[in-house]
């Protein structure tokens, strides 16, 4: 460079004009084929879109084109062909396709694709309610499959810190746009499912157009959801989006917050019962502690307590009663029985055998000691005794007197 020039310094508007310029004049108007995506029909009139195809796309504007879309019912995923030309939207230095005349052509490629995937898959059964597994009420540890950088995994870890702090997250780092998605993915499944590391898994990212989300329409990451022996969230996009993973999913949630909330609602719903019970158990224990104070100050102030001494003096002189009647009791019992006693003994004296004898009567016996009590029998004996009063004698009998 010449010292002696003069510097030359543009400003960021002077480049982007000269992009403008030299873009918008190099290329005459063209006919353009498209999927349309991120369509906007503003209420200024004015309609935003994007057009793409396989590999690329790029962004376009209808200027004053909203009636004209509106007409023929322009959505996301129509094919559309469209005349117009390049132009530079200098306040963002960016290109764009200025569209002037408009008309479909059918509906999108990629729609297509995706259409007829589910179609196929449906048809086999594996999008049915019955086969969906049911998720964990009280997951223990979840998997989430997501980048550890992106946004969705910083809204669920703070939910979750929020709601449920005691669940475990194992993360898994996975691809979540572009090539190498659904492998990655499917890597993240197997791992969880070789390992038994989570009680259910979440395969969660942002929103994003078709073409960001597309890896989530492969079919083997489709059936590798369906097959895994862990149940599986999908939170992938927004309310409005869906991807075959989706439909593979035991359970589909719009937003990785929703994930979230979804996992930790019966932690809160446990917390708040447990709060419930410890409050009616304290409620109880006070309830039934005032009732046996009541019950204690009652009895302190009562006459047992105050009169103590008065009433064992009165239980002491209703012993000493008792036992006056007790002992008053025994000796008349006994006075009684010595009674009883005298004239038993004196009815037992009267039958002594021994008091006949000693009135001058004589006992006889034969000679085995038997008492002799005929004649007959006398005769009968060869030996008899006689009992007196005062001895035995032996006699022999002869013949009768």
């Amino acid at each position: 460079m010449d010292n002696n020039s003069e510097k030359i310094v543009w400003s960021v508007t002077d480049v982007n004009q000269a992009a403008k310029d030299l873009l918008e004049n190099s290329l005459m108007p063209f006919y353009l084929k498209g999927e349309v995506t991120s369509l906007l029909i503003h209420r200024s009139g004015h309609v935003y879109l994007g057009l793409k195809d396989a590999q690329s796309q790029i962004k376009a504007t209808y200027f004053g084109g909203a009636a004209e879309c509106r007409k023929i019912d322009l959505q996301n995923g129509d094919e559309i062909e469209c005349f117009g030309k390049l132009s530079v939207y200098t306040v963002r230095g960016e290109y764009q396709f200025s569209i002037r005349k408009i008309s479909k052509s059918g509906s999108g490629t990629l729609q297509q694709q995706f259409e007829a995937l589910k179609r196929k898959l449906a048809a086999e059964g594996l999008f049915a309610a019955e086969r969906k597994k049911r998720i964990p009420l009280l997951p223990q540890t979840v998997g989430v499959i997501s980048s550890p950088s992106g946004a969705a995994i910083q809204d669920f870890l703070k939910i979750i810190d929020r709601r449920a702090p005691q669940m475990h997250i194992r993360l898994y780092p996975a691809i979540m746009q572009g090539d190498g998605t659904a492998a990655s993915v499917i890597r993240a499944i197997r791992f969880f499912n070789r390992t038994r590391l989570a009680d259910v898994l979440v395969i969660t990212r942002g929103g994003g157009s078709m073409e960001d989300l597309w890896q989530f329409n492969d079919e083997e990451l489709a059936r590798e959801i369906a097959s895994s022996q862990i149940p599986v969230i999908s939170g992938i996009g927004h309310e409005i989006d869906f991807t075959i993973a989706d439909f593979a999913a035991d359970l589909r949630v719009p937003t990785p917050s929703a994930a979230a909330e979804v996992l930790s609602s019966n932690f809160l719903n446990c917390a708040d019962f447990t709060d419930n019970i410890k409050r009616r158990i304290g409620d109880r224990v006070e309830l039934v502690f005032q009732r046996m104070t009541n019950r204690l100050e009652r009895m302190e102030s009562s006459f047992v307590f105050r009169e103590t001494e008065h009433l064992l003096d009165s239980k002491i002189q209703h012993v000493d009663e008792l036992e006056n009647i007790l002992n008053s009791s025994l000796e008349r019992n006994q006075l009684n029985f010595a009674h009883r006693l005298a004239i038993l003994e004196n009815r037992l004296h009267s039958v002594d055998p021994a008091l006949p004898l000693q009135r001058g009567y004589a006992m006889v016996f034969d000679g085995g000691k038997n008492l002799v009590r005929s004649a007959l029998q006398a005769e009968a004996a060869e030996k008899l005794t006689l009992r007196f009063n005062d001895g035995e004698l032996d006699v022999k009998y002869t013949s009768k007197g």
